[in-house]
């Protein structure tokens, strides 16, 4: 294994041994939802409203038949509220009339689903069913081109090719997990932590910041 993402591997078995989904679900479509709600977002904000949500609309039916102006209420506070109003209707009529309330666990399938992309499935597949993946978020993209697992200008989809090559297969969905909490409370956009990071020596940005005081 490369050297260097044999370090990063340790650090973040380290930091994050046994990494979780911070988004709050009790079913399949409740995380389908939350992580589609979750763009743009994050899983914070998320959290604070989908038990509302899935407080007043407790089954598929009850959802799609929602007023979108009673969803976009609820919604509000995530960004974006109209259009994941109308996503979060229309995919519990698709699952409820289409699918008979199960979640297909084909990555076809879930995509024809409005607002649910590449991320979200492998999120979907990954937690629900062990599925080897690695969704790139932003957390994710940030990560990799700081620790040259990508290049800057690779695309969220180049992220992910770049991330299945460098680790092994049985650990994508971990890799994923640890990745995103590691640039959520570490490897922050805004005020990165730095100074006690024992991966500074192997970073992008780090060394940027080096060469501007130096």
């Amino acid at each position: 294994m490369n050297e260097k993402v044999e370090k990063i591997e340790k650090y973040l078995d380290t930091l994050f041994p046994n990494p979780h989904c911070e988004l709050i679900y009790h079913s399949d479509w409740e995380l389908l939802i939350a992580v589609v709600l979750s763009a743009q977002s994050t899983d914070k904000r998320v959290n604070s409203v989908t038990p509302i949500l899935f407080s007043q609309y407790p089954t598929l039916k009850d959802l799609k038949e929602a007023e979108l102006k009673d969803l976009e209420r609820i919604l509000r506070p995530i960004g974006s509220f109209r259009k994941k109003a109308y996503y979060v209707k229309e995919i519990a009529r698709r699952l409820d009339e289409d699918y008979s309330g199960v979640l297909p666990k084909d990555r076809v399938e879930l995509e024809s689903l409005p607002g649910v992309g590449r991320k979200t499935v492998n999120v979907v597949l990954s937690e629900l069913y062990n599925y080897p993946a690695i969704a790139v978020d932003t957390h994710v993209e940030r990560v990799s081109k700081r620790l040259y697992l990508a290049a800057l200008k690779d695309s969220p989809y180049h992220v992910e090719e770049r991330l299945m090559k460098k680790f092994s297969k049985d650990v994508w969905g971990k890799r994923h997990l640890q990745m995103v909490l590691f640039g959520r409370y570490y490897c922050k956009a805004v005020k990165p932590l730095c100074n006690d990071c024992p991966l500074k020596e192997i970073c992008r940005r780090s060394k940027q910041e080096k060469k501007k005081n130096s």
